[in-house]
């Protein structure tokens, strides 16, 4: 209930903040863990929407919880780029029709799914110019 974001997601968000990009959390957890751990880092005002997929009653890689970004943000597919922690779930991104940014951490070889992210880093910098990109 009160995981820490890595060490440069705090300023990376007010970063992307500042630049007036809208931001939301999409989690497999429950709606009561998201909010305790958004809490508990201190960015809860950072984002537009906190996205629990109890809400569908389905768990990511599931089309209809990234179905929720559209929903929420009123936005097309392509508009709305995504970055995941997990492979799965940036290629589950991906296959939903999300332009994807896949921050593999622990260099993971990517998931032989036949689909790939769209861009993949150690960490967030790169993420804004990747919002640039897309």
């Amino acid at each position: 209930m009160e995981l820490k974001p890595w060490p440069e997601v705090a300023a990376m968000v007010r970063t992307l903040r500042e630049r007036g990009t809208r931001l939301a959390i999409l989690s497999n957890t429950t709606a009561a863990m998201m909010h305790a751990c958004v809490k508990a880092s201190g960015l809860e005002s950072a984002f537009d929407f906190q996205l629990s997929t109890d809400h569908v009653k389905a768990f990511k890689p599931d089309p209809s919880a990234y179905q929720m970004s559209l929903d929420a943000f009123h936005l097309r597919k392509k508009e709305i780029a995504f970055a995941a922690f997990g492979g799965w779930d940036a290629v589950g991104a991906k296959a939903f029709g999300h332009p994807t940014y896949w921050v593999n951490r622990f260099n993971m070889p990517s998931e032989e799914l036949g689909l790939f992210a769209d861009f993949t880093s150690q960490n967030l910098s790169s993420l804004p110019s990747f919002l640039k990109s897309t």
